[in-house]
C-alpha cells in the first residue's frame, strides 16, 4: 500500500489515540482506584476472556493460518472510542467504559504483543516470521498509541479550555478517519472480499456476539448493576479496528491477516445497535 501503510494509516491511529486521551481525565484513572470492582470485571473479559474465546473459535473453525491470526489480533485490540458514544447511547455506565477503554489501550503494550506472539507461533510454529518480535510490536504499540493518548491526557490537564471545545471535532474526524482506514483495507481487497468475508465473516459474528454475550453474563455475576453490564457488554463487542487493521498491516503486510478486522469492524456496529436496542426494549422500564 506504500504511503497509505507507512504514513497515513499510523497517522490516523496516532490521531484516533489522541483524541482519545482529549477525552480523559485523571479523574477516568482515580475511579478505578475508588470503585474497582466494575473495572477489574470488565478489563479481566477483555484482556482474558475475549483472546481465549477467539482462540477457541479458531481452534474449532477451519481457517487458514493466515485468517486465525486476524482474528487473534482483533481479539487482541482494546475498545475503541466508539464503545463509550454507543455506551451513552444504550444508558449504560459511560464513565467506566471510558475507564475500560483508557486503561486498556495503555496496557496494549504489553498485551497485544503476547497475545500476538503467542497466536504466531502456535499457527505458524517453525514457520513463523522471526523478523517480528515481542519487544518490536510492544515498541510499534507504544508509538502509535501509547504516546498519543498520553499527550492527548496531558493536553487535556494544561490546555483544559482547548481540549474540551476540540474534542467534539476531534471525534468527527476519528470517525472520518476509521471510515476512510476500513474501506482502503476493503479496497486493497477489493479483487477478493467477498471470498474473505464468506471466510472470515461468520467466525467474526459469532465472536462479536458469542463475547458480548458472555461478558454480559460474567458481569450479570460479578457488576454492581445494570448500566455496568452494558458497558463492559458492549466494551468486549466494539474493538479498536484501526490499531487491529494497523498490526495486521504494519507487522503482517495485510493480505488475509487483515480480513477479520475488516470484517469484525463492519460487523461490530450492526450487533451493538441490535444488541442496544433489544436492551432498551427489554428492560425500558428500568431505565
Amino acid at each position: 500500500m506504500g504511503i497509505v501503510t507507512d504514513i497515513i494509516l499510523p497517522i490516523a491511529l496516532a490521531f484516533i489515540m489522541f483524541a482519545l486521551g482529549l477525552g480523559l481525565t485523571f479523574d477516568d484513572f482515580a475511579r478505578v482506584v475508588k470503585q474497582p470492582r466494575d473495572f477489574i470485571v470488565g478489563a479481566l473479559c477483555q484482556i482474558f476472556l475475549l483472546p481465549a474465546i477467539a482462540f477457541l473459535l479458531i481452534s474449532l473453525w477451519q481457517l487458514t493460518p493466515e485468517l486465525a491470526l486476524g482474528v487473534m489480533i482483533i481479539a487482541a485490540a482494546p475498545g475503541g472510542v466508539t464503545s463509550n458514544l454507543l455506551t451513552a447511547f444504550g444508558r449504560g455506565d459511560v464513565a467506566l467504559s471510558i475507564s475500560l477503554t483508557a486503561i486498556i489501550s495503555l496496557l496494549s503494550v504489553i498485551t497485544i504483543p503476547l497475545i500476538v506472539m503467542f497466536s504466531v507461533d502456535q499457527l505458524f510454529g517453525d514457520k513463523a516470521n522471526n523478523e517480528v518480535s515481542v519487544l518490536g510490536m510492544a515498541l510499534s504499540v507504544f508509538v502509535i498509541v501509547t504516546i498519543p493518548v498520553l499527550l492527548g491526557l496531558v493536553v487535556r490537564h494544561f490546555a483544559e479550555k482547548f481540549a474540551v471545545s476540540f474534542e467534539p471535532s476531534a471525534r468527527v474526524i476519528s470517525a472520518i478517519l476509521f471510515a476512510l482506514v476500513l474501506a482502503g483495507a476493503i479496497y486493497q481487497e477489493r479483487n477478493n472480499i467477498l471470498e474473505y468475508f464468506a471466510q472470515a465473516g461468520l467466525v467474526t459474528l459469532v465472536l462479536n456476539v458469542l463475547m458480548m454475550f458472555l461478558a454480559y453474563l460474567v458481569a450479570t455475576i460479578f457488576s454492581t448493576g445494570s448500566k455496568q453490564r452494558i458497558a463492559i457488554s458492549l466494551e468486549c463487542g466494539l474493538q479498536n479496528g484501526t490499531l487491529a487493521i494497523a498490526v495486521a498491516t504494519l507487522l503482517f503486510g495485510g493480505g488475509l491477516v487483515l480480513v477479520p478486522a475488516a470484517t469484525y469492524s463492519l460487523i461490530m456496529f450492526a450487533t451493538a445497535l441490535i444488541y442496544i436496542t433489544f436492551l432498551r426494549l427489554r428492560f425500558r422500564q428500568s431505565f
